[in-house]
């Protein structure tokens, strides 16, 4: 059996967006299962996956796919309280690590919130990755699921 093609740039990646309740139920399926196969199974991180925001109208998810329609990485954008956004579920298949996924699905996520102010919690080796974007640790590292996280803030 041959194995199927591993992306070597992003722009070989299709990005794709739809709000919680616009998604079909194999991209719900696909977009749980990576984030379950990175945090749960890869980083040994038991935690409630299923927070019941995936489905809500004001949860919006990115992702990028490949031309065979695998999941290369995905991420999650929730409306919070006074206009703030928070990212969160940012992940990359290990297939498609080192390819720009990250970096082209944090973009697509920056146009989406436009200039709101966003928010998230960032494993604490990724800060670098989040600066890029405009983020700004704020606040002490914390330890969450067992892995040194800090908030990062972005001003609108």
């Amino acid at each position: 059996m041959t194995e199927p093609a591993v992306p070597t740039r992003a722009d070989s990646l299709t990005v794709v967006s739809r709000s919680g309740d616009e998604l079909t139920p194999a991209e719900l399926y696909a977009l749980l299962r990576l984030r379950v196969d990175v945090f749960v199974v890869e980083q040994e991180c038991p935690y409630p996956e299923l927070d019941g925001r995936d489905l809500s109208p004001g949860t919006r998810h990115v992702w990028a796919a490949t031309s065979d329609g695998r999941l290369a990485g995905c991420l999650r954008v929730l409306s919070e309280d006074r206009g703030i956004e928070r990212i969160g579920r940012v992940c990359t298949a290990g297939f498609a690590r080192g390819t720009g996924v990250g970096d082209l699905v944090m973009r697509a996520a920056m146009e989406l919130t436009g200039d709101a102010e966003c928010v998230l919690d960032a494993q604490t080796y990724a800060t670098g990755f989040y600066a890029r974007f405009g983020f700004r640790p704020e606040g002490e590292e914390f330890v969450e699921d067992g892995i040194p996280h800090v908030t990062m803030r972005r001003k609108g």
